[in-house]
């Protein structure tokens, strides 16, 4: 006869997904002495590249890394001069240039070192590294079993779900899936530009850079080691990115090319000398203003919560001053899970609505006819806004 089948392994906090967000939950809980199991679906940290650079607001990103005690660190890795913006129109006339003169409030910093620093203030197997999350069910009591792509299982008291657009954990709280905005992102790298491409290098300048026109733009940053990052952004239809035939180099960088026809030579060569593939990305967002009903055992944070497009440079700077709250109330409210979050989604839910209307309405901006005039009168402060527009971040 079978003996009895023995109990799931137990964590009374469970997150899910290792980026900026649920690392930042992690480390303000255990500054505090308090651990949580993090489940990650890649096999290492170094499984995969981040992404390019991010500006880090004085309000929340910066907030939220004094709360997990690493903001002198952050500091000490930012990439200095990266806060410098330039405004071009198609036929890279400049609109706006303003350099980094040390006292803007977002400094800038590449992902990749955003995260490290995050994953080196955690203890050696706080993270499960190779752990695909496939599904999550409610148990009684509020707590919920999760299940792993090798087929193994837990229980938790707390769920986080901070696995990204297409999170796994959020089902249990909402039926919201991410929709295509209508704007498809083509990613290319240049490297070594100063030297190896110099023109490049001069059209992008020392930190951000914005080609607009209608329909369509070139927004590229230069990252600390000297490389330049680049999305060329379409106004298209979700099916387009599937006929660019993006295996074939040359063949996907003609045909991109199609779509900035009559544009200034040293901005098509963003993407015409391009080292390395191009990457398709199509921009999604959950609906403005996403939210649920008080779920007993889950909740979300970042992108599973309230993805938006990345028009105004929010969504980052989101997900970690969401995973320094989060831990902050559990800290306030010990012993009462509930209350904790309820109070951490009733400061999440209208900052995150406030980011995503932003966030849509900087999309529309940039891609009009005239989005050079509009989004130069912006930073310089001539246009009625509540607050200045952050710069796209991708």
């Amino acid at each position: 006869m079978s003996g009895p089948v023995p109990p799931l392994p137990h964590h009374p906090t469970a997150v899910v997904g290792a980026g900026l967000g649920g690392l930042t939950l992690a480390r303000v809980l255990y500054a505090h002495g308090v651990e949580a199991a993090v489940f990650d679906l890649d096999p290492s940290p170094a499984a995969r590249t981040q992404g390019g650079m991010l500006d880090i607001h004085d309000d929340t990103g910066q907030e939220a890394l004094r709360a997990a005690g690493l903001h002198e660190a952050f500091l000490a890795r930012v990439h200095v001069g990266g806060q410098a913006t330039r405004v071009l129109d198609r036929h890279a006339a400049v609109h706006w240039s303003h350099a980094d003169d040390g006292t803007g409030g977002r400094p800038e910093i590449d992902r990749g070192e955003l995260r490290s620093l995050l994953l080196e203030a955690l203890p050696e197997g706080m993270i499960r590294w190779g752990a695909k999350v496939t599904g999550a069910r409610a148990r009684a009591g509020g707590r919920h079993e999760v299940t792993l792509a090798d087929g193994t299982a837990f229980t938790t008291d707390l769920l986080v779900g901070a696995d990204g657009a297409w999170s796994r954990v959020r089902p249990l709280v909402s039926d919201a899936v991410p929709a295509y905005t209508g704007m498809s992102f083509i990613e290319a790298d240049l490297h070594d530009a100063g030297t190896r491409h110099p023109a490049s290098a001069e059209v992008v300048g020392d930190g951000m850079l914005f080609a607009l026109g209608a329909g369509r733009g070139f927004l590229a940053h230069r990252e600390p080691d000297g490389s330049l990052h680049v999305y060329a952004a379409v106004r298209a239809p979700e099916e387009w990115l599937d006929g660019l035939g993006l295996t074939d180099a040359e063949g996907a960088a003609d045909a991109v090319l199609k779509e900035f026809d009559g544009w200034h030579e040293s901005l098509r060569a963003l993407v015409a000398d391009a080292d390395g593939p191009l990457i398709p990305r199509r921009v999604h967002a959950l609906p403005v203003g996403h939210r649920w009903l008080r779920t007993p055992g889950v909740t979300l944070l970042g992108d599973a919560a309230h993805l938006m497009s990345p028009f105004a440079g929010e969504g980052a700077n989101l997900a970690l001053i969401d995973g320094a709250d989060l831990a902050l109330a559990l800290l306030a409210h010990p012993g009462d899970t509930e209350t904790a979050l309820s109070a951490y989604e009733e400061r999440m839910f209208p900052r995150a609505e406030h980011s995503a209307t932003d966030s849509a309405l900087m999309g529309g901006t940039l891609f009009q006819p005239d989005a050079p005039e509009r989004l130069s009168a912006m930073f310089a402060g001539h246009e009625p806004r509540a607050e200045q527009p952050r710069a796209a971040r991708p």
